[in-house]
C-alpha cells in the first residue's frame, strides 16, 4: 500500500469514525450517564469489535453475505431489533449513573464488540473499506493494514464522543434535562435505522 493510500485510508477512516452513528450515540449517552471511566469497556469494545468485522470482512465474510440473501436479512433484522432495544434502553435512562439504579449500566466490553456484528454502519463502512483499500497483489497485508488503520484512528475518535457526554453531566444534572437528553439519545440511535430500511 503505497503512503497516499495509506493516507486516504487514514482519512476514509477517520471520517467514519468520528461521524455519528448508533455507536457514537450510544458513546455519547453513555458518557452522560456514566461517566468516562464506566464508558471505557464500551470504547474498547466498540475499536475491538469493529476490528473483528474488518477483519473478517477482509476474509471474505462480505461475499458470503452477497451470496446468500437471507442471511444479510436474518442480520438486518438481528441489528435492527437489538439497536431498537438499545435505544429504548437509553431513552428510559432517568438518572446519572453515579447512582448505580437497578438495571441502569453502560454497555460491557462483550455486549460493545458483538454489537459491531450487527450494527449497520458498521457493516456499511467495513464493506466499503475493503472493496476499496485491499490490494489485490497483497490481499492480506493490507487486509492487516487497513485493520491496524482503523483500530488506531478509532479508539481516539470513540473516545471523543464518550467525552462530549462527560462534558454535559453538569448540564445534565438537572433530572428534566436529563429525560430530555435521554429520549433524544434513544430516539436518534433508532433513527440510524433509517437507512438500512430506506
Amino acid at each position: 500500500m503505497s503512503w497516499d493510500m495509506f493516507l486516504a485510508l487514514s482519512a476514509f477512516a477517520f471520517a467514519t469514525s468520528i461521524s455519528p452513528g448508533p455507536s457514537n450515540f450510544m458513546l455519547l449517552a453513555s458518557g452522560a450517564n456514566f461517566g468516562f471511566l464506566r464508558t471505557l469497556p464500551q470504547v474498547l469494545g466498540i475499536t475491538l469489535g469493529f476490528t473483528s468485522l474488518l477483519l473478517g470482512v477482509g476474509l471474505g465474510l462480505g461475499a458470503l453475505l452477497t451470496a446468500f440473501p437471507a442471511l444479510e436479512l436474518a442480520l438486518k433484522a438481528a441489528g435492527g431489533a437489538y439497536l431498537l432495544h438499545l435505544a429504548w434502553r437509553i431513552a428510559l435512562s432517568r438518572s446519572l449513573g453515579g447512582g448505580r439504579e437497578a438495571g441502569s449500566r453502560p454497555l460491557t466490553f462483550l455486549e460493545s464488540a458483538a454489537f459491531q456484528w450487527i450494527n449497520p454502519k458498521a457493516w456499511v463502512v467495513a464493506v466499503a473499506a475493503m472493496a476499496v483499500h485491499v490490494g489485490p497483489d497483497a490481499p492480506f497485508l493490507s487486509t492487516a493494514l487497513i485493520c491496524l488503520a482503523f483500530a488506531g484512528i478509532n479508539l481516539p475518535t470513540v473516545s471523543v464522543w464518550a467525552g462530549f457526554g462527560v462534558a454535559l453531566r453538569g448540564f445534565l444534572s438537572d433530572p428534566v434535562r436529563l429525560r430530555r437528553f435521554n429520549l433524544a439519545m434513544g430516539l436518534l440511535l433508532a433513527a440510524t435505522l433509517w437507512p438500512m430500511l430506506a
